[in-house]
Protein backbone atom coordinates (compact mmCIF):
# COMPACT_ATOMS: atom_id res chain seq x y z
CA UNK A 1 0.00 0.00 0.00
CA UNK A 2 1.47 3.34 -0.31
CA UNK A 3 2.39 5.36 2.64
CA UNK A 4 -0.16 8.40 3.51
CA UNK A 5 0.45 11.28 5.49
CA UNK A 6 -2.62 12.92 8.32
CA UNK A 7 -4.33 14.55 5.54
CA UNK A 8 -5.35 11.40 3.73
CA UNK A 9 -2.49 12.20 0.74
CA UNK A 10 -1.00 9.15 -0.91
CA UNK A 11 2.64 9.67 -1.36
CA UNK A 12 3.54 8.82 -5.08
CA UNK A 13 6.60 6.71 -5.74
CA UNK A 14 9.74 9.25 -6.35
CA UNK A 15 9.71 8.33 -9.85
CA UNK A 16 6.83 10.67 -10.41
CA UNK A 17 8.29 13.37 -8.64
CA UNK A 18 11.17 14.34 -11.02
CA UNK A 19 12.10 17.76 -11.77
CA UNK A 20 11.97 19.62 -14.83
CA UNK A 21 15.94 18.75 -16.82
CA UNK A 22 16.51 15.73 -14.85
CA UNK A 23 16.42 12.34 -16.62
CA UNK A 24 13.47 9.89 -16.14
CA UNK A 25 13.82 6.38 -17.02
CA UNK A 26 11.14 5.38 -18.74
CA UNK A 27 9.52 2.09 -17.92
CA UNK A 28 10.01 2.93 -14.44
CA UNK A 29 7.86 5.61 -15.45
CA UNK A 30 5.14 4.89 -16.77
CA UNK A 31 4.50 1.41 -14.61
CA UNK A 32 4.52 4.12 -11.62
CA UNK A 33 1.89 6.17 -13.13
CA UNK A 34 -0.59 3.10 -13.89
CA UNK A 35 0.05 2.12 -10.20
CA UNK A 36 -0.85 5.74 -9.09
CA UNK A 37 -3.92 6.31 -11.61
CA UNK A 38 -5.23 2.86 -11.08
CA UNK A 39 -5.35 2.17 -7.91
CA UNK A 40 -8.60 2.88 -5.72
CA UNK A 41 -6.69 4.77 -3.31
CA UNK A 42 -5.34 6.59 -5.37
CA UNK A 43 -6.61 7.15 -8.84
CA UNK A 44 -9.15 9.51 -9.86
CA UNK A 45 -12.99 8.22 -10.32
CA UNK A 46 -13.09 9.48 -13.83
CA UNK A 47 -10.13 6.73 -14.53
CA UNK A 48 -11.33 3.81 -12.08
CA UNK A 49 -14.98 3.88 -13.83
CA UNK A 50 -13.14 3.84 -17.42
CA UNK A 51 -11.15 0.77 -16.02
CA UNK A 52 -13.94 -1.21 -15.83
CA UNK A 53 -14.32 -1.16 -19.21
CA UNK A 54 -10.83 -1.96 -20.50
CA UNK A 55 -10.03 -4.77 -22.42
CA UNK A 56 -6.73 -4.63 -20.23
CA UNK A 57 -5.04 -4.10 -16.79
CA UNK A 58 -2.64 -0.87 -17.20
CA UNK A 59 -0.74 -2.17 -14.11
CA UNK A 60 0.00 -5.44 -15.88
CA UNK A 61 0.48 -4.25 -19.24
CA UNK A 62 1.20 -1.29 -20.01
CA UNK A 63 5.07 -0.46 -19.42
CA UNK A 64 6.25 2.54 -22.13
CA UNK A 65 5.05 5.22 -23.88
CA UNK A 66 4.17 2.88 -26.94
CA UNK A 67 2.05 0.77 -24.62
CA UNK A 68 0.02 4.11 -24.03
CA UNK A 69 -1.79 3.32 -27.47
CA UNK A 70 -3.39 0.74 -26.01
CA UNK A 71 -5.97 3.69 -24.24
CA UNK A 72 -9.17 4.52 -25.81
CA UNK A 73 -9.35 8.06 -26.40
CA UNK A 74 -11.89 9.69 -24.01
CA UNK A 75 -10.93 13.15 -24.36
CA UNK A 76 -14.67 13.75 -25.86
CA UNK A 77 -15.89 12.58 -22.41
CA UNK A 78 -14.00 15.31 -20.67
CA UNK A 79 -17.18 17.89 -22.41
CA UNK A 80 -19.57 16.89 -19.74
CA UNK A 81 -17.22 14.72 -16.93
CA UNK A 82 -17.83 16.52 -13.35
CA UNK A 83 -14.22 18.30 -13.40
CA UNK A 84 -13.28 17.10 -10.30
CA UNK A 85 -13.52 13.58 -10.84
CA UNK A 86 -10.32 13.97 -12.82
CA UNK A 87 -8.62 14.56 -9.57
CA UNK A 88 -6.59 11.69 -8.22
CA UNK A 89 -7.84 10.41 -4.84
CA UNK A 90 -4.00 10.41 -3.78
CA UNK A 91 -3.76 14.14 -3.28
CA UNK A 92 -6.28 13.92 -0.33
CA UNK A 93 -8.43 16.40 0.97
CA UNK A 94 -6.49 19.22 -0.19
CA UNK A 95 -5.10 18.38 -3.33
CA UNK A 96 -4.02 22.59 -4.28
CA UNK A 97 -6.18 22.82 -7.39
CA UNK A 98 -4.77 26.03 -9.84
CA UNK A 99 -7.81 26.15 -12.13
CA UNK A 100 -9.99 24.37 -14.52
CA UNK A 101 -9.55 24.95 -18.13
CA UNK A 102 -11.29 24.74 -21.49
CA UNK A 103 -10.11 23.90 -24.64
CA UNK A 104 -10.43 26.16 -27.37
CA UNK A 105 -14.10 24.94 -28.24
CA UNK A 106 -12.30 24.41 -32.32
CA UNK A 107 -14.35 21.47 -32.95
CA UNK A 108 -17.46 21.67 -30.69
CA UNK A 109 -18.38 22.37 -27.06
CA UNK A 110 -15.03 22.49 -24.86
CA UNK A 111 -13.08 19.75 -22.74
CA UNK A 112 -12.28 20.54 -19.66
CA UNK A 113 -9.21 19.63 -17.64
CA UNK A 114 -7.93 20.67 -13.99
CA UNK A 115 -4.31 21.81 -13.14
CA UNK A 116 -2.90 20.73 -9.87
CA UNK A 117 -0.77 23.41 -8.32
CA UNK A 118 2.42 20.62 -8.24
CA UNK A 119 1.93 19.99 -12.59
CA UNK A 120 1.62 23.94 -13.34
CA UNK A 121 4.47 24.40 -10.88
CA UNK A 122 6.62 21.91 -13.45
CA UNK A 123 5.29 23.25 -16.22
CA UNK A 124 6.35 26.79 -15.38
CA UNK A 125 10.04 25.68 -14.43
CA UNK A 126 10.24 23.73 -17.70
CA UNK A 127 9.49 26.40 -19.32
CA UNK A 128 11.40 28.86 -17.52
CA UNK A 129 14.14 26.80 -18.73
CA UNK A 130 13.48 26.65 -22.29
CA UNK A 131 13.43 30.33 -22.07
CA UNK A 132 16.87 30.39 -20.73
CA UNK A 133 17.87 28.87 -23.49
CA UNK A 134 16.07 31.59 -25.91
CA UNK A 135 17.95 34.50 -23.28
CA UNK A 136 14.51 35.69 -22.92
CA UNK A 137 14.64 38.96 -21.19
CA UNK A 138 14.74 38.76 -17.26
CA UNK A 139 12.57 41.94 -15.05
CA UNK A 140 11.31 42.94 -18.35
CA UNK A 141 7.70 44.03 -18.83
CA UNK A 142 5.30 41.49 -20.62
CA UNK A 143 2.16 42.19 -23.01
CA UNK A 144 -0.06 39.16 -23.04
CA UNK A 145 -2.45 39.29 -26.14
CA UNK A 146 -3.44 35.61 -25.54
CA UNK A 147 -6.85 34.40 -24.30
CA UNK A 148 -7.54 34.29 -20.43
CA UNK A 149 -10.42 33.44 -18.12
CA UNK A 150 -11.08 30.35 -18.52
CA UNK A 151 -7.68 29.14 -21.07
CA UNK A 152 -5.11 27.64 -19.88
CA UNK A 153 -2.94 29.65 -22.32
CA UNK A 154 -3.42 33.10 -20.17
CA UNK A 155 -2.91 31.76 -17.12
CA UNK A 156 0.54 30.06 -17.95
CA UNK A 157 1.81 32.94 -19.43
CA UNK A 158 0.53 34.76 -16.22
CA UNK A 159 2.67 32.68 -13.95
CA UNK A 160 5.44 32.73 -16.60
CA UNK A 161 5.95 36.07 -16.39
CA UNK A 162 5.39 36.63 -12.70
CA UNK A 163 8.52 34.64 -12.08
CA UNK A 164 10.33 35.94 -15.18
CA UNK A 165 9.08 39.41 -15.68
CA UNK A 166 8.31 42.48 -14.44
CA UNK A 167 4.75 43.73 -14.97
CA UNK A 168 2.22 41.73 -16.68
CA UNK A 169 0.03 43.64 -19.40
CA UNK A 170 -3.16 41.84 -20.69
CA UNK A 171 -6.50 42.58 -23.27
CA UNK A 172 -9.95 41.61 -23.34
CA UNK A 173 -10.00 38.69 -25.45
CA UNK A 174 -12.69 36.34 -26.17
CA UNK A 175 -11.50 33.63 -29.23
CA UNK A 176 -15.20 31.54 -28.61
CA UNK A 177 -17.08 34.97 -30.45
CA UNK A 178 -14.67 34.99 -33.27
CA UNK A 179 -15.00 31.24 -33.79
CA UNK A 180 -18.77 31.80 -33.37
CA UNK A 181 -19.19 34.80 -35.82
CA UNK A 182 -17.34 32.50 -38.01
CA UNK A 183 -18.72 29.57 -38.75
CA UNK A 184 -21.94 31.43 -39.01
CA UNK A 185 -20.96 33.28 -42.20
CA UNK A 186 -20.26 36.99 -40.06
CA UNK A 187 -16.83 37.64 -41.43
CA UNK A 188 -17.28 41.31 -41.16
CA UNK A 189 -17.87 40.59 -37.03
CA UNK A 190 -14.71 38.86 -36.83
CA UNK A 191 -13.02 41.55 -38.58
CA UNK A 192 -14.18 44.19 -36.51
CA UNK A 193 -13.46 42.07 -33.50
CA UNK A 194 -9.83 41.40 -34.56
CA UNK A 195 -9.42 45.19 -34.99
CA UNK A 196 -10.90 45.84 -31.42
CA UNK A 197 -8.02 43.64 -30.13
CA UNK A 198 -5.32 45.26 -32.25
CA UNK A 199 -6.75 48.66 -30.53
CA UNK A 200 -6.14 47.34 -27.37
CA UNK A 201 -2.76 46.03 -27.63
CA UNK A 202 -1.76 49.36 -29.65
CA UNK A 203 -2.74 51.25 -26.35
CA UNK A 204 -0.62 49.05 -24.25
CA UNK A 205 1.94 49.21 -26.71
CA UNK A 206 2.68 53.02 -27.29
CA UNK A 207 2.25 53.68 -23.67
CA UNK A 208 4.19 51.17 -21.74
CA UNK A 209 8.31 49.71 -21.97
CA UNK A 210 6.75 46.26 -23.39
CA UNK A 211 10.08 44.15 -23.79
CA UNK A 212 8.31 40.52 -24.41
CA UNK A 213 5.05 40.08 -26.40
CA UNK A 214 3.01 36.74 -25.91
CA UNK A 215 0.26 36.43 -29.20
CA UNK A 216 -1.45 34.02 -31.50
CA UNK A 217 -0.68 33.98 -34.97
CA UNK A 218 -3.81 35.53 -36.40
CA UNK A 219 -3.44 38.77 -34.12
CA UNK A 220 0.73 38.71 -35.11
CA UNK A 221 0.11 38.88 -38.37
CA UNK A 222 -2.90 41.89 -38.36
CA UNK A 223 -0.95 43.62 -36.05
CA UNK A 224 1.79 43.62 -38.81
CA UNK A 225 -0.03 45.38 -41.27
CA UNK A 226 -0.12 48.38 -39.60
CA UNK A 227 3.24 50.86 -40.23
CA UNK A 228 3.20 52.30 -36.87
CA UNK A 229 2.57 49.32 -34.63
CA UNK A 230 5.96 47.55 -36.19
CA UNK A 231 7.73 50.33 -35.94
CA UNK A 232 6.41 50.53 -31.94
CA UNK A 233 7.27 46.80 -31.78
CA UNK A 234 10.62 46.66 -33.39
CA UNK A 235 11.77 49.71 -31.53
CA UNK A 236 10.83 48.47 -28.02
CA UNK A 237 10.08 44.49 -28.34
CA UNK A 238 13.22 42.27 -27.77
CA UNK A 239 11.18 38.91 -27.76
CA UNK A 240 7.81 37.59 -29.62
CA UNK A 241 6.26 34.35 -28.61
CA UNK A 242 3.43 33.11 -31.06
CA UNK A 243 1.38 30.38 -29.71
CA UNK A 244 -2.09 28.89 -29.84
CA UNK A 245 -3.20 28.76 -33.34
CA UNK A 246 -0.33 28.00 -35.84
CA UNK A 247 1.95 30.66 -38.20
CA UNK A 248 3.08 28.63 -41.49
CA UNK A 249 6.32 28.64 -42.80
CA UNK A 250 6.31 31.43 -45.21
CA UNK A 251 5.03 33.94 -42.66
CA UNK A 252 7.26 32.58 -40.15
CA UNK A 253 9.90 33.10 -42.30
CA UNK A 254 8.83 36.94 -43.38
CA UNK A 255 8.33 37.83 -40.04
CA UNK A 256 11.72 36.65 -38.95
CA UNK A 257 13.51 37.96 -41.65
CA UNK A 258 11.89 40.97 -43.11
CA UNK A 259 9.19 42.27 -40.68
CA UNK A 260 10.61 41.86 -37.40
CA UNK A 261 14.44 40.69 -38.29
CA UNK A 262 15.79 42.19 -34.96
CA UNK A 263 13.84 40.17 -32.59
CA UNK A 264 13.52 36.67 -31.13
CA UNK A 265 10.49 35.14 -32.83
CA UNK A 266 9.84 31.81 -31.53
CA UNK A 267 6.82 29.97 -31.08
CA UNK A 268 5.04 27.27 -28.61
CA UNK A 269 3.20 24.66 -29.54
CA UNK A 270 0.83 22.26 -27.15
CA UNK A 271 -2.53 21.84 -25.94
CA UNK A 272 -4.65 21.65 -22.77
CA UNK A 273 -5.46 18.25 -23.74
CA UNK A 274 -1.75 17.33 -22.40
CA UNK A 275 -1.61 20.38 -19.92
CA UNK A 276 1.32 22.22 -21.54
CA UNK A 277 3.36 21.74 -24.87
CA UNK A 278 6.73 22.95 -25.58
CA UNK A 279 8.75 25.66 -27.25
CA UNK A 280 10.36 26.06 -30.79
CA UNK A 281 14.00 24.31 -30.48
CA UNK A 282 16.60 26.48 -30.06
CA UNK A 283 18.89 27.24 -32.87
CA UNK A 284 16.58 27.03 -35.95
CA UNK A 285 17.39 29.21 -39.23
CA UNK A 286 14.17 31.12 -40.90
CA UNK A 287 13.82 29.11 -43.37
CA UNK A 288 14.40 26.01 -41.17
CA UNK A 289 11.33 23.73 -40.26
CA UNK A 290 9.72 24.88 -37.31
CA UNK A 291 10.63 22.18 -34.62
CA UNK A 292 9.06 21.35 -31.26
CA UNK A 293 10.52 18.78 -28.80
CA UNK A 294 7.79 17.56 -25.91
CA UNK A 295 8.98 16.92 -22.37
CA UNK A 296 8.97 13.49 -22.51
CA UNK A 297 7.82 11.08 -20.96
CA UNK A 298 5.44 13.44 -19.28
CA UNK A 299 4.30 15.37 -22.43
CA UNK A 300 5.14 12.92 -25.57
CA UNK A 301 3.98 13.48 -29.63
CA UNK A 302 3.12 10.70 -32.54
CA UNK A 303 3.00 11.63 -35.83
CA UNK A 304 0.87 8.70 -37.13
CA UNK A 305 -1.25 7.98 -40.38
CA UNK A 306 -4.84 8.54 -39.27
CA UNK A 307 -6.21 5.55 -41.26
CA UNK A 308 -4.01 3.21 -39.47
CA UNK A 309 -2.45 4.99 -36.59
CA UNK A 310 0.83 3.48 -37.68
CA UNK A 311 3.82 5.74 -37.11
CA UNK A 312 4.75 7.61 -40.93
CA UNK A 313 8.43 7.72 -42.07
CA UNK A 314 10.80 10.68 -40.72
CA UNK A 315 10.28 13.45 -42.78
CA UNK A 316 6.64 12.85 -43.65
CA UNK A 317 3.44 14.45 -42.66
CA UNK A 318 0.88 12.82 -40.47
CA UNK A 319 -1.78 13.42 -38.02
CA UNK A 320 -0.46 14.06 -34.00
CA UNK A 321 -1.08 11.51 -31.23
CA UNK A 322 -0.65 13.39 -27.75
CA UNK A 323 0.16 11.83 -24.77
CA UNK A 324 0.08 13.41 -21.03
CA UNK A 325 1.41 11.20 -18.51
CA UNK A 326 2.34 12.55 -14.57
CA UNK A 327 1.26 12.16 -11.25
CA UNK A 328 -2.09 14.91 -11.58
CA UNK A 329 -3.22 13.80 -14.94
CA UNK A 330 -3.36 11.21 -17.45
CA UNK A 331 -4.59 11.93 -20.68
CA UNK A 332 -3.00 9.09 -23.29
CA UNK A 333 -3.74 8.25 -26.83
CA UNK A 334 -5.45 11.50 -28.38
CA UNK A 335 -5.53 12.30 -31.84
CA UNK A 336 -5.17 15.62 -32.18
CA UNK A 337 -6.50 18.00 -34.83
CA UNK A 338 -3.66 19.12 -36.40
CA UNK A 339 -1.10 17.60 -38.93
CA UNK A 340 2.77 17.56 -38.42
CA UNK A 341 6.06 17.06 -40.11
CA UNK A 342 7.57 13.60 -38.08
CA UNK A 343 11.07 14.62 -36.54
CA UNK A 344 14.02 12.80 -34.95
CA UNK A 345 13.99 13.82 -30.93
CA UNK A 346 17.37 16.37 -30.48
CA UNK A 347 20.28 14.26 -30.99
CA UNK A 348 21.91 12.62 -28.48
CA UNK A 349 18.52 12.26 -26.47
CA UNK A 350 16.73 9.92 -24.77
CA UNK A 351 13.44 11.40 -24.94
CA UNK A 352 10.38 9.10 -26.43
CA UNK A 353 8.18 9.76 -28.85
CA UNK A 354 8.12 11.99 -31.83
CA UNK A 355 9.26 15.74 -32.47
CA UNK A 356 7.23 17.85 -34.57
CA UNK A 357 7.44 20.34 -37.23
CA UNK A 358 5.42 22.69 -39.15
CA UNK A 359 2.40 21.78 -37.49
CA UNK A 360 -0.85 23.24 -39.40
CA UNK A 361 -4.74 22.50 -38.19
CA UNK A 362 -6.84 19.53 -40.49
CA UNK A 363 -9.73 21.00 -42.33
CA UNK A 364 -12.06 18.70 -40.96
CA UNK A 365 -12.07 16.81 -37.43
CA UNK A 366 -14.61 14.34 -35.49
CA UNK A 367 -17.52 15.38 -38.29
CA UNK A 368 -17.06 19.44 -37.85
CA UNK A 369 -15.50 21.95 -39.70
CA UNK A 370 -12.02 23.18 -37.71
CA UNK A 371 -12.27 27.25 -37.56
CA UNK A 372 -9.13 28.79 -35.59
CA UNK A 373 -9.94 32.08 -35.61
CA UNK A 374 -7.62 34.22 -33.36
CA UNK A 375 -6.91 31.49 -30.93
Amino acid sequence: MTPSTDLGVRLPEPVLDHRPGEDVPETEFIEAAMRWHFDPDTGSPFWLRAAEHLDFDPRRDVHGVADLARFPNLVDQLRDVPAYDLVPRGYGRDPGIAGVYDSGGTTGPPKRVVFLDDWFDWAVEYSLGELAARRCPIGADWLAVVPSGPHMFGAFIQRLARRLGRLRFTIDLDPRWVKRSIAEGRADEADRYADHLIDQARHVLATQDIRVMVITPPLLERLARHDDLVELVNAKVKAIEWGGAHLDADTRYLFLTEVFPGIDLYGRYGSTMILGGAVERPGLAADDPCVFDPPAPYITFWVVDPDTRRPVEYGARGQVVMNHVSRSALLPNNLERDVATRVEPPPGSARVGDSVADVAPVREFGGETVVEGVY
